[in-house]
């Protein structure tokens, strides 16, 4: 980890305005990785909890495409466009528990930003990266950290639909592959 870190500070050294991906398997260290690093260096987190598919949209077709549970349309209007045209901008938070859009997050375009969470290099988006990270844990670890995080009931939802998504984008679209880095999260 601590190259990681040393190569963050080195990117931040020469491109103060980086864009870095953290992509990888939920409940792998992402968020909590991302928040060390905004604390660390001041960097900005969006997080791509914040863009799944509003209940309306949630339909089979829609469900049935790789990565189609990411909102990656408003994605890129809210997010990725003002990146490309160094904009400050604003998004909407979605808040999956109650299906609605709770609040709004102001990015700076002149500081860094980290894009976290599952579906952050979702090949719909444009390459707008500078280092991309890919985390991933073990099964066991992964299923007792969601039961901790999330509790029992979700767990299976967890175990029956979400991961099952997220392996799917992950294979189809090579994401692990892709990255410049790979962080095993025991």
């Amino acid at each position: 980890m601590n190259h990681l870190i040393n190569q963050i500070t080195e990117l931040l050294e020469t491109k103060s305005n980086a864009v870095i991906a953290i992509d990888g398997m939920c409940a792998s260290g992402k968020t909590t990785f991302a928040e060390l690093l905004s604390e660390r260096f001041g960097i900005q987190v969006i997080h791509t909890d914040d863009f799944f598919l509003p209940f309306e949209m949630r339909t089979d077709e829609r469900l049935s495409r790789i990565g189609g549970n990411i909102h990656y349309e408003r994605f890129i209007k809210e997010v990725i466009t003002p990146i490309n045209e160094r904009q400050d901008f604003e998004y909407r938070i979605f808040d999956c528990s109650t299906g609605t859009y709770c609040s709004r997050k102001s990015i700076c375009a002149n500081k860094p930003i980290i894009i976290e969470g599952a579906y952050s290099l979702h090949p719909e988006y444009p390459d707008i990266y500078d280092l991309k990270i890919f985390f991933q844990t073990s099964s066991e670890t992964q299923l007792t950290r969601i039961e901790k995080r999330n509790g029992s009931d979700a767990l299976k939802t967890f175990k029956d639909k979400w991961i099952p998504f997220e392996n799917r984008y992950f294979d189809a679209f090579k994401i692990k592959e892709k990255c410049d880095i790979t962080i095993e999260n025991r």
